[in-house]
């Protein structure tokens, strides 16, 4: 019966593919192997769950087993701890999600040299110019606290907890196999699975949960188990990245510990502090845009990042209209134009070879976090803009809840599967995440105008807010996860 309730809520293309390997599973006689927890995805979400519950006390003893289709630690070797190259893949931590790494034993692991800490963010208008600086110095309340966030490579990230992994030992880490199936199991003469997950890898080996958790990234196949519809829509905008030089030069030792903003009507363009004068190009815009930035030669696509931060958005909107020869068209215009030099990045010297890539943006919330036995994180419950850099930091708000929420079940006596035990992570949660989704979409959309009366009044609240101490610090203090 509960198979046939699952099995309803699955599209029929789902409901072909369960009923042919519940077929199948029937006259298969191996036993699967039943774990207390397994958790597929092996990224920073995934990681930080598996070695949460193992350092704890109240859940040390639970079997648990970790999925990653792709080889765990193959971004570990030297050509990843070079301090003369670095990720195009990088993530803002902030001050809570580096406690939380703190407080499960995993932060030590991680290669400091590789983390840049950053106490200043200055973000404006592209359009009119109005600014706004974030920074400790004026709070009114934080004695001591001078650090926004600290930027690392997502790499040097999941290296990190899995030295912690295999430190804590006990979990069973699976990787390079993908998940083929996953499906209700069936009424044994030694267990009644009828309600767990019987999950199926590539390499032929069967795992039985008694809770399931789906950290497999925006398209999860243990949301689609669940039958958990997830909603929202793409921005028609492709986030570009790259790793940069920054300073006088090339060789300088010049680092940057101030992050910058600037809003753009067709998507913001961000800089932000990498050790050893290095820094990641985050710049949201149009898929044609992305499409030119990716086309150009070295010296032009530098020039185009430089005038980012400094040309009109009507220069910005030509200049993507050339198919080459931006750098002397900047040059030119650069020197016909009014900015302050101290209220811009550096310029930028280099590009690091093989960085420049880009990627579609989508906002997407999953209709709820948990199932029977099935509990969603990270980017398999939710998908955010990056104007914020908050995805990664979310994600570490959910492992942090949902490992809270399983050492209550442990120490109350309960299931730990059970829609019962499982309903306080969706509640502290699902708002949470969908409040900061909320804002940062409006933000999107906020600026994305380019006239009329909406500027104005833009530029009004960024400039009220910047003379705003007690008021900037509350947004600080949220934004840092306080």
């Amino acid at each position: 019966m509960q198979a046939c309730r699952r099995l309803a809520t699955l599209s029929p293309l789902s409901r072909h593919v369960y009923h042919n390997k519940r077929t199948f599973a029937t006259i298969n006689t191996i036993e699967p192997e039943i774990y207390d927890v397994v958790c597929v995805g092996g990224g920073p979400a995934g990681l930080s769950l598996v070695n949460a519950l193992r350092a704890s006390k109240s859940t040390s003893h639970l079997k648990i087993a970790l999925i990653e289709s792709q080889e765990l630690g193959k971004n570990v070797g030297p050509r990843h701890t070079s301090q003369d190259a670095y990720s195009n893949r990088c993530s803002s931590l902030t001050p809570a999600s580096v406690r939380f790494l703190q407080d499960i034993g995993a932060w030590d692991h991680i290669d400091q040299s590789r983390i840049q800490p950053y106490d200043e963010m200055k973000v404006w208008d592209g359009v009119s110019g109005s600014r706004i600086t974030f920074d400790w110095h004026d709070a009114v309340a934080s004695p001591g606290q001078r650090t926004i966030a600290y930027m690392t490579e997502n790499t040097n990230l999941t290296a990190g907890l899995l030295k912690r992994a295999h430190e804590l030992k006990g979990i069973e880490m699976l990787d390079n196999v993908r998940v083929s199936d996953i499906q209700l199991g069936e009424d044994s003469s030694s267990h009644d699975m009828r309600s767990w997950p019987i999950i199926t890898l590539s390499s032929g080996t069967t795992l039985a949960a008694r809770l399931l958790i789906g950290a497999d990234g925006a398209n999860s196949s243990v949301r689609t188990f669940a039958g958990i519809a997830s909603r929202g829509w793409d921005y028609n905008r492709h986030g570009v990245v790259a790793t940069l030089k920054v300073g006088p030069d090339s060789t300088s030792s010049y680092n940057l510990a101030t992050a910058y903003q600037r809003f753009l009507p067709t998507g913001p363009c961000a800089l932000l502090p990498l050790p050893n004068g290095f820094a990641s190009l985050v710049w949201s815009t149009l898929p044609s845009h992305a499409t030119t930035l990716k086309s150009l030669s070295t010296i032009n696509f530098i020039a185009m990042i430089n005038a980012a931060f400094r040309l009109t958005p009507t220069d910005l909107k030509y200049l993507h209209t050339l198919p080459s020869g931006q750098h002397d068209e900047i040059t030119w215009r650069t020197q016909h134009t009014l900015f302050d030099a101290a209220l811009v990045p550096p310029p930028i010297t280099s590009v690091q070879e093989n960085s420049i890539a880009s990627f579609p943006l989508r906002m997407r919330h999953a209709d709820t976090y948990t199932g029977e036995r099935v509990a969603l994180l990270g980017d398999a419950a939710h998908t955010i803009h990056p104007l914020a850099g908050q995805g990664l930091n979310q994600g570490q708000g959910d492992v942090k809840a949902l490992v809270e929420t399983i050492i209550e079940a442990v120490e109350t006596g309960q299931d730990i599967g059970s829609t019962l035990a499982l309903e306080s992570y969706g509640a502290k949660r699902y708002a949470a995440n969908n409040m900061v989704m909320g804002v940062v979409d409006k933000l999107h959309k906020l600026y994305s105008v380019e006239s009329g009366v909406v500027v104005g009044l833009r530029s009004l609240g960024l400039s009220a807010v910047d003379a705003l101490p007690s008021v900037k610090e509350f947004f600080m203090r949220r934004a840092a996860g306080s």
